[in-house]
């Protein structure tokens, strides 16, 4: 499950073995994705791989906090692959992640029960063989100051090992800076304190 602020995705796109049942063939693969436009663009890329494949079954899960997901059974009879196919991403507990499943047609019909199956193990395996990596949920704040304040800032912000995204630097430097669900509160204590520097959220 996921504990306050941390969170579970893949690092790198995979591909799962090969399943095969009654001469349908089955290829699983994962990606990591951060938006629908992600989404659509590696189904475009594996259509075009396997042009001659008969379906391209996918699930998606986008988000940590709040999250979106989708099941598409391509052509399948109602439920019998997406919904397998994200019970898998759900299983794994992943999130920012596409599951697609191509099947190649083998000319024996499998029957619902068949197919579910054989869209789970798809699925199983594309996540089987991926690289699962944790990462922690962060807020996106700016910080505005004088530049005479700059190195007290740097200061603090390396201390607590925050990571700044962006800089601009001019009269009032900006820093956009992104900072752990978990350590949002201290931060805040902490530049409240420190006149002179305004942090909002972004």
């Amino acid at each position: 499950m996921l504990t306050e602020d941390i969170y579970k995705t893949i690092s790198k796109p995979s591909i799962g073995e090969l399943f095969k049942d009654k001469n349908s063939k089955f290829i699983g693969y994962a990606f990591p994705v951060e938006n629908e436009e992600d989404v659509k663009t590696h189904i475009e890329e594996v259509k075009k791989e396997h042009h001659s494949a008969r379906h391209w079954c996918y699930a998606y899960q986008l988000g940590t906090e709040n999250i979106s997901f989708r099941a598409n059974d391509d052509g399948e009879p109602n439920n019998s692959a997406g919904m397998p196919i994200y019970g898998q991403i759900q299983s794994f507990e992943v999130t920012n992640v596409l599951v697609i499943v191509v099947r190649y047609y083998g000319g024996v019909k499998l029957g619902v029960g068949g197919l579910i199956n054989a869209y789970k193990t798809g699925a199983q395996l594309a996540l089987e063989a991926s690289d699962i990596i944790e990462k922690t949920i962060n807020k996106h704040f700016t910080l505005k100051f004088e530049y005479k304040n700059m190195s007290k800032v740097m200061r603090i912000l390396k201390e607590h090992q925050i990571e700044i995204t962006k800089q601009t630097l001019e009269l009032d430097c900006l820093l956009e800076i992104s900072v752990r669900k978990g350590n949002i509160s201290k931060i805040f204590e902490i530049f409240d304190q420190f006149y002179g520097v305004e942090i909002d959220e972004l």
